[in-house]
C-alpha cells in the first residue's frame, strides 16, 4: 500500500505536469562575483575621467566647467564628444547638439532598465542618472532583480566617485602636461567606449548599423565642421532599419503569392489559365459522353 501510494502521488505528479519534471532553478552566482565584476568595470572606466579632465582643460573649459560637467552630465562618451568638437574650432551650439544625440541613447537604457530594476518613487530619478553604457552592461549580464540591483548600484557608485575625482585630477594637472593633444588623450574616452560598445553588437543589423555610422563619420569629418558629422553618423540606425523592412516585405509578398514580388506575374497568369482551361474542357467532354 505504501508503494501504491507513492505510485499514486508520482502519477499525479506526472499528470499535473505532463509527465515532465520541472527543471531545477538555475544556480545563482554568489553576491562577491557581481561585485567583483562591477567594481572591475566601475574602476577600470572611471579612471578615464583624467584624460576628460585634460582634454577638457585643452579644450579652454575652466576647472569649473569641466568638474560640473562631470557631476551633472555623466555620461563619458557624450562629454568627450562635446570637448573634442570645441578643441577643434567647432561652433559651441553644433557641438552640443552632437553630445545631445549621442546621449540619448541612454534614454533608451532605461527603458529597458525601468523594468530589470523597478525601482519606484523617489529612487527612480537617482537611478536615472547613472543609466550609462557600463551600468547597463552589467545590470543585463545579471539573472534576478536583486543581482541586477546589485550590479547597477556598485557599477554606478564606483564609477560615479572616480570618474568624477579623475576629472578633477586631470583638469588640475593639464597645465603639468603642456600640450595636451601630443599625449592624445582624448581619444581614451572613444576607445574605452569601442571596447564596451564592440561586445554588443551581436546580430548582423547591429553590425551594419554601426559599420555604417563610421563610414559616415569617416568621409564627412574632413569635409563638414566639427560636430556635424556625428550628427549624420545618427542616420545609420533609419538606414539600417528602412532596408531590413524591405528585405522582410519581399518574402512576406512571395510567400501571399504576389506576383509583384516574383517578377512573373504574367507567366503565372497564364498558367492559371491555361489549367482552368483544359479543366472546363474536360469536365465539358465527360459530360457529352454521358449524355
Amino acid at each position: 500500500m505504501p508503494g501504491a501510494a507513492a505510485a499514486h502521488r508520482d502519477g499525479g505528479s506526472g499528470a499535473a505536469t505532463g509527465g515532465r519534471r520541472n527543471p531545477p532553478p538555475p544556480e545563482e552566482r554568489p553576491d562577491s562575483a557581481v561585485i567583483r565584476d562591477a567594481l572591475g568595470v566601475g574602476v577600470a572606466v572611471g579612471l578615464s575621467g583624467f584624460a576628460f579632465g585634460v582634454t577638457a582643460a585643452g579644450a579652454g573649459l575652466s576647472l569649473w566647467q569641466t568638474c560640473a560637467m562631470s557631476l551633472l552630465i555623466f555620461t563619458g562618451a557624450s562629454q568627450f564628444a562635446l570637448v573634442g568638437a570645441l578643441a577643434a574650432g567647432g561652433n559651441p551650439f553644433t557641438a552640443a547638439a552632437g553630445a545631445f544625440f549621442l546621449g540619448v541613447r541612454n534614454a533608451f537604457y532605461g527603458l529597458r532598465l525601468s523594468a530589470v530594476l523597478g525601482y519606484r518613487g523617489a529612487l527612480r530619478p537617482l537611478a536615472a542618472h547613472w543609466v550609462i553604457d557600463e551600468t547597463t552592461a552589467v545590470t543585463l549580464a545579471q539573472t534576478g532583480r536583486r543581482h541586477a540591483r546589485l550590479g547597477f548600484t556598485v557599477t554606478g557608485l564606483s564609477l560615479y566617485v572616480l570618474w568624477n575625482l579623475s576629472t578633477l585630477g586631470g583638469a588640475l594637472g593639464a597645465g603639468a602636461l603642456g600640450d595636451t593633444a601630443a599625449w592624445g588623450l582624448d581619444a581614451a574616452g572613444p576607445a574605452v567606449f569601442l571596447a564596451l560598445l564592440a561586445p554588443m553588437l551581436r546580430t548582423t543589423v547591429e553590425r551594419c548599423t554601426a559599420g555604417l555610422a563610421v563610414l559616415l563619420l569617416l568621409v564627412t569629418l574632413p569635409l563638414l565642421p566639427a560636430g556635424v558629422p556625428v550628427l549624420l553618423a545618427a542616420l545609420a540606425a533609419p538606414a539600417v532599419l528602412a532596408v531590413q523592412g524591405r528585405r522582410r516585405r519581399t518574402p512576406a509578398r512571395e510567400r501571399a503569392g504576389d506576383p509583384r514580388a516574383t517578377g512573373d506575374g504574367p507567366a503565372t497568369g497564364d498558367h492559371r489559365t491555361t489549367g482552368h482551361d483544359r479543366t472546363t474542357h474536360e469536365d465539358r467532354t465527360t459530360g457529352e459522353d454521358r449524355a
